[in-house]
């Protein structure tokens, strides 16, 4: 839309460590917003997270109708917008649907939009092109793109990425591919001021040893304080990141043990909030289930620094 990358930079940097937020359900299925302002303002406050991903994977976002999607970004914004940035995921496998709920983001007062790999579609690399820079071309917020094969069968690759890199507001990227090779190269290569993030809670160290800005997590909903410490201590003090890292390694392994965002959503819960509800296909945790997670948290809560 004709303004430069730096002008979006100045508009909200989004930090360095931002957590994908889980979305908190009633027992009924219904989404508890009011829950949700609390968890927002945990996370920020508490928990040290400088932004917030909203309507993402952790989020369950294939679940979550669109009025329920704006009405959750409302939420957060007004309880934590002035002091976060809020990144709302608006991508699916419908670049029409995405244009729509990009702009339904932005006119809510979203911070900047992250948009998927088209799922399910399974679309070409020029195909993923057209998408993700036709989207970016019906709004004026910052976009983050996310890579993440896994769950959308399609593999972003660096020479693609590095041709949305020149989109004036395509300005980060979630990487989520676990390919280290792909991601130093996208390090390496990616203009100046092109923010990459860790989208994996076990890779955080590595991505920011090869050039990485950030992370996107999932640990960060309860180890937010360590791993900001982590994050800002890298370049100082390597060492002690490195240490943080190997602490925090088998909460990340745990907090992966069953399908996310079940996991997560129970640890969070230990810290008191009505969040364990998880709507179908995912099913509550089962007593197996929560055991590696509740003895991870218990095994970090005795160690210090």
């Amino acid at each position: 839309m004709g303004t430069t990358m730096g002008a979006f930079f100045s508009q909200r940097d989004w930090g360095r460590v931002l957590t994908a937020m889980i979305t908190p359900f009633h027992a009924d299925g219904s989404v508890n917003y009011l829950e949700a302002r609390k968890v927002a303002a945990y996370l920020v406050d508490e928990q040290l997270n400088d932004g917030l991903v909203i309507n993402g994977t952790t989020g369950e976002s294939p679940t979550l109708k669109e009025d329920e999607k704006i009405r959750l970004l409302e939420s957060v914004l007004e309880e934590v917008g002035d002091r976060a940035a809020v990144v709302f995921g608006s991508g699916s496998y419908d670049t029409a649907e995405s244009i729509h709920l990009t702009r339904r983001g932005e006119n809510a007062g979203a911070h900047g939009i992250m948009l998927v790999n088209p799922y399910y579609s399974k679309p070409s690399q020029s195909g993923l092109y057209a998408h993700f820079s036709t989207v970016a071309a019906e709004t004026n917020l910052p976009v983050m793109l996310y890579n993440i094969q896994p769950r959308s069968a399609v593999n972003l690759e660096t020479l693609t990425l590095l041709k949305l890199a020149e989109v004036p507001n395509i300005v980060a990227v979630k990487e989520a591919s676990g390919s280290i090779p792909q991601i130093s190269d996208v390090c390496r290569l990616a203009p100046k001021g092109f923010r990459v993030y860790s989208g994996d809670d076990a890779l955080t160290v590595p991505v920011l040893s090869l050039g990485g800005h950030g992370i996107v997590s999932v640990a960060g909903h309860v180890v937010g304080r360590e791993i900001k410490e982590m994050v800002d201590m890298f370049l100082t003090n390597p060492i002690h990141s490195y240490r943080i890292h190997h602490r925090l390694t088998p909460l990340v392994k745990a907090i992966f043990s069953s399908p996310n965002p079940g996991p997560i959503k129970f640890a969070l819960s230990t810290r008191g909030f009505d969040c364990e509800s998880v709507r179908l296909p995912l099913v509550a945790l089962t007593a197996a289930e929560k055991e590696p997670i509740s003895a991870a948290l218990n095994g970090l809560a005795g160690l210090t620094h």
